[in-house]
Parts: structure tokens; C-alpha cells; sequence
């Protein structure tokens, strides 16, 4: 099963209990290891699980995925296009690809610091290229926090640079909740519109379980 159809056979009622698309680790700005996640996720009896840390793919040359049936190889991008900050995912990924290893981070803070992304942060168009280059499926990340005021108009244009997908189960927690612009309900909606795949996950930057 390619990585659409899969994403695709996701249920919503998964999302946040049995499949997670959307955490970090500490090769970003997470706090837990790529191998702490992975244990946490077995512990927890995931069926999907992706690992996005921000502009790298080291967990995943590090860390001998194939093994495990459950996890999708993934990443997520700082973009800046239109005036606005934006995240795009990438799913399915070949962590080896060089097309994306040449838009990854150079240096670990490109990495974790918000100040040193958004310097670094990369053209939409060139990111998805690369996303498709590599085997994967190009997603935008927590859309409701797009700072754009026609966020259909917006969406439509990044379809038309390849967009393949976008986060529709996402929980808007601590500042994402304070800068949401959108409504979920919306969202469902220009995924529909413009036959975008829906993927969620928690965007965990700590333990997956909790004390």
C-alpha cells in the first residue's frame, strides 16, 4: 500500500488513540529520544505513528525503522510563502533521498530555535518537490494557525504547487490555540473541496505517555 492509500485508510476515531502523525523528538525540539517514542509507542499499541522533527531526517538514518510496520518515515518543513509562516509535512519519506537532504538543517539549531527557522525558512514549491522527490506526501501542518485571511484561496494555491494533503486532526494546544485563526470544521472542508488527504496528530513534543 503506497503511503496515500494508507494515510487515507486512517479512520478519524484513530487519531490521537491508535494512530499519531504528528510528534517530535530530540533530534528537533523535542524532549524524549527517536528510541524512548518508539518504545512508548509499542507500550501504547500504535497502529501509525510518524516522527516530524523540524528540517532533519537523523532519527530516521539512526534508527532501523524497517523493522517496525507501524511507524512512517516523516519530517516537517519551515516554509514562508505569501506574506505567512507555514509548516509543511512530509510522509513516507526515503530519509536518504538527497533532493531532501539538501533542504534539511545544516546545524542543529535550524533545528530547534523559532527565531533561526523562520530565518532559514524555505520556499513551499521547493519543499514539496523534494517531499515527491523522496517517495513521500507533502501535508500542511496545523492550518488553522495560517495567518492568511482567505485561507481557501491560500490552500488552492498550494495545491497547485503540489500540495498532497493537510492536518485536519490536530488538537490546537498551549500557543496554537492562541494564534488559531480557522476553524477545524473549515478545514474538513477545503480538504474536501480540493480532494486534499486529512492526517492529524497531537504535534507531542514530550512523552507520548503521560504520568
Amino acid at each position: 500500500m503506497n503511503i496515500k492509500d494508507r494515510i487515507k485508510s486512517i479512520k478519524s476515531t484513530q487519531y490521537y488513540k491508535s494512530a499519531n502523525l504528528h510528534i517530535h523528538s530530540t533530534h528537533s525540539d523535542g524532549s524524549e529520544t527517536f528510541e524512548n517514542l518508539v518504545k512508548q509507542a509499542l507500550e501504547l499499541k500504535l497502529e501509525h505513528m510518524a516522527i516530524c522533527d523540524h528540517n532533519s531526517v537523523c532519527g530516521w538514518q539512526n534508527f532501523n525503522y524497517k523493522e517496525y510496520n507501524f511507524l512512517i518515515p516523516a519530517v516537517e518543513f519551515d516554509c514562508f510563502y505569501k506574506g505567512t509562516l507555514l509548516h509543511i509535512l512530509g510522509y513516507g519519506i526515503d530519509p536518504y533521498n538527497q533532493d531532501l537532504l539538501n533542504i534539511c538543517a545544516k546545524s542543529k539549531k535550524e533545528t530547534q530555535y523559532d527565531i533561526i527557522r523562520l530565518f532559514k525558512s524555505r520556499h513551499p514549491k521547493k519543499v514539496i518537490d523534494a517531499i515527491h522527490s523522496a517517495g513521500g506526501i507533502a501535508v500542511l501542518a496545523h492550518p488553522c494557525c495560517c495567518w492568511v485571511l482567505n485561507l481557501d484561496s491560500f490552500t488552492k494555491s498550494l495545491k497547485t504547487l503540489g500540495l498532497d494533503g493537510i492536518e485536519v486532526y490536530y488538537p490546537y494546544k498551549r500557543h496554537r490555540g492562541i494564534i488559531k485563526f480557522h476553524s477545524r470544521k473549515h478545514i474538513k472542508d477545503l480538504a474536501q473541496k480540493y480532494d486534499l488527504v486529512m492526517t492529524g496528530g497531537t504535534d507531542e513534543h514530550s512523552s507520548l505517555i503521560k504520568q
